[in-house]
């Protein structure tokens, strides 16, 4: 029942296998580099009350997220994310007052 207009050729076939197992580990440092940043910047946000740091830890836990494998740990990447929205929540309830930049308060 071969169909002579068929263009597949089965025998062709190769399959697909990485070239160097080596360079996937290379890649998968910058999700846990970005994890410890936004662990480091939130602990900055809770203990100095920093609006913009807690802001900059819940970036790196999203970018790490964005990052990071289905294989890898999930408890991690959760408590990076739970601690960067905690030190959100703390530093708005401190103070409720709309962010203010850094280089604004040095002008004045």
């Amino acid at each position: 029942m071969m169909n002579s207009s068929d263009p597949r050729r089965p025998e062709k076939e190769i399959r697909y296998k990485p070239a160097n197992s080596q360079a996937q580990t290379a890649d998968d440092l910058p999700p846990d580099y970005m994890n410890i940043l936004g662990m480091i910047f939130s602990m900055c946000g809770l203990m100095m009350r920093l609006k913009w740091c807690a802001w900059v830890a819940l970036y790196c836990s999203c970018i790490s997220f964005a990052n990071s494998r289905v294989s890898d740990d999930t408890k991690q990447i959760l408590s990076s994310f739970m601690l960067s929205i905690s030190a959100l929540v703390m530093s708005y309830l401190q103070n409720p007052q709309p962010m203010t930049p850094p280089w604004a308060s040095a002008m004045q």
